[in-house]
């Protein structure tokens, strides 16, 4: 509490000052007859910058903050230094119109700090601003835990501050994202300094403050790296870069937004490694497993894959595409972006800008004689059609659709205009699938469960009785929690694994179909195919000491009907 007040009284302080230097450099501007003027409140022009060298400027007390054409506006912060006078001087022996407006110490300050965003740029333009894939290699080897991390930053952010340079910060924040298979590094503007935050296993953990006038160069650094235009700030912005890390080539999409506080990155990691399951080890339970095995080597229908954004279906059809693809078949697929590099496969990716969209490059995948066909998503109406047809048509088509489990694709697809007779005709299997993380085998703690909770688990144990007779289900008298250790970098959790359910197309299904169904008609019709739901199959994982309940409810619907 008392640090946040020394904060807030701080902050006040250097509030009152900056209003009085502004009052000053206004009373001194009215005696030397020049106009006053506040950087703070202007977009700079870095031409007009780089007319005076830092040094040079810095010693002096100026700024040349615009040039048009041969008219150049200095401000100065003294009209009497004769520094000022001589650096004038130069700039109208080159042929320059000189116009002298006068500012405080502060507003100064912010057009001196620009002069890291024209270094990079020169070394841009140069061939230096390259990221050293050495470093972030030697570093992502050195780096075990996120604590490491941490502290490597936090004392790297403090070094560049006393004026030491930014250095390797943002080769350390790569190497930290790939020690820890990081998906996404998170650069976000607050108030007062910038969070860096790695979404691990799905979820969001804050790593460290980093000052913002060191962000300011490191915002330069990314966007020239990523092919992204320095001077624009209002608008979104997307690029990319590729990195090398023993060995292994690993991409890196670029994703900048303005907010409130100035800009705002994400930087998506794109390691193959994070995608290189076999279909084998998607954790899929043995029935089940054999049901995928079957439907995904039948020479044509639909098999849809199910889920919001980062629920693994990228990952298991890249799974499921390895497994099908052979010298004796064509697979063109249609992505948005595409994701990772498959050996033997046709990839394209949509291109809104150029016409390349889901559904004219499905139309286009038609005339290139394909077996196989993956279409990123089914968004429309259009598409969903096409991609039907083509199923009927002598092709395996893999999609996916964003609904909540595997009965809404039915009600999704009659939504989008698809015949209900021609949908249980073409479609033969939709799946749905969540990640959960698992939990750590080194710290995992073994509870009794609350009563409230031991009552659910055992109507849920009873629901798969009831379907699977088969399945030994582990007594309910135990589950485990997370606790957090250095193994898991205090998380409680390490990787993650699928909870699945699925539906196939048979008569049943086909007959509900056809009578607009809701979502509980399908599933009530689906529950003599004995596949779990993934609840169920979540259940089995939480009682097995693979994940939490806590967990399983943060990705899944815990509270709904059990049938």
């Amino acid at each position: 509490m008392d640090d946040q007040l020394d904060e807030k009284r701080d902050r006040k302080i250097d509030e009152l000052y900056k209003q009085e230097a502004e009052k000053l450099a206004q009373v001194m501007a009215e005696r030397h007859q020049l106009p006053y003027i506040d950087l703070s409140k202007l977009s700079l022009n870095t031409d007009a910058l780089r007319l005076v060298p830092m040094l040079e400027a810095k010693e002096a007390g100026l700024a040349a903050f615009r040039v048009t054409g041969r008219i150049v506006h200095v401000a100065i912060m003294s009209a009497t230094n004769d520094k000022i006078k001589e650096i004038v001087e130069d700039l109208k022996n080159k042929n320059f119109t000189v116009n002298l407006y006068l500012a405080s110490t502060s507003s100064l300050a912010r057009a001196w700090d620009m002069y890291g965003e024209i270094s990079a740029s020169a070394a841009s333009d140069a061939g230096l601003i390259k990221i050293s894939d050495t470093q972030i290699s030697d570093l992502a080897g050195q780096f075990k835990t996120l604590d490491e991390i941490r502290q490597a930053l936090t004392t790297e952010n403090m070094n560049a501050v006393k004026g030491s340079g930014i250095s390797v910060i943002l080769e350390m924040i790569l190497a930290g994202s790939l020690a820890t298979d990081a998906s996404d590094i998170h650069f976000e503007p607050q108030d007062e300094q910038i969070r860096l935050r790695y979404r691990l296993d799905g979820v969001l953990l804050d790593i460290v403050d980093l000052d913002p006038k060191i962000y300011r160069q490191i915002l330069a650094r990314i966007k020239l790296v990523s092919g992204l235009k320095l001077n624009v700030k209002l608008s979104a912005q997307d690029g990319r870069f590729t990195i090398r890390a023993n060995k292994t080539e690993i991409e890196i999409r670029t994703s900048v937004i303005p907010s409130a506080y100035g800009e705002s990155i994400v930087m998506r990691v794109l390691n193959p490694k994070t995608i290189q399951l076999t279909f084998e080890k998607l954790g899929v339970e043995p029935k089940l497993y054999d049901i995928f095995a079957r439907e995904i080597r039948k020479p044509n229908g639909l098999v849809l894959l199910t889920g919001p954004t980062g629920s693994g279906k990228t990952t298991t059809l890249y799974a499921f595409l390895r497994e099908v693809n052979s010298t004796e078949s064509k697979i063109i697929t249609i992505e948005d972006p595409i994701e990772y590099h498959l050996e033997g496969v046709n990839q394209t990716q949509v291109n809104r800008a150029k016409g390349y969209t889901f559904l004219s490059g499905l139309r286009s995948a038609l005339r290139q004689d394909p077996d196989i066909i993956m279409v990123g998503e089914i968004r429309d109406s259009e598409t969903a059609k096409i991609a039907i047809n083509s199923a009927l048509t002598g092709h395996l088509v893999f999609s996916t659709l964003h609904t909540n489990n595997a009965a809404g694709a039915i009600p999704r697809f009659i939504d989008l205009g698809v015949n209900s007779k021609v949908l249980s005709s073409s479609l033969t299997l939709s799946i749905a699938q969540r990640l959960v993380r698992k939990l750590c085998d080194q710290c995992k703690k073994k509870v009794a469960p609350e009563p409230e909770t031991k009552k659910f688990l055992e109507q849920v144990v009873e629901s798969i009785k009831a379907r699977r007779s088969d399945i030994q289900v582990p007594p309910v008298t135990k589950i485990y929690e997370p606790v957090g250790c250095p193994t898991c970098n205090g998380t409680g959790y390490k990787g993650r694994e699928g909870i699945f359910e699925a539906i196939l197309m048979d008569e049943a299904i086909g007959k509900v179909a056809n009578e607009n169904p809701d979502e509980r008609e399908i599933r009530l019709a689906a529950r003599p195919q004995g596949i779990l739901e993934m609840r169920q199959d979540g259940i089995l994982k939480v009682l097995s000491g693979r994940t939490s309940i806590t967990e399983l409810g943060r990705v899944v619907d815990l509270t709904g009907e059990i049938i």
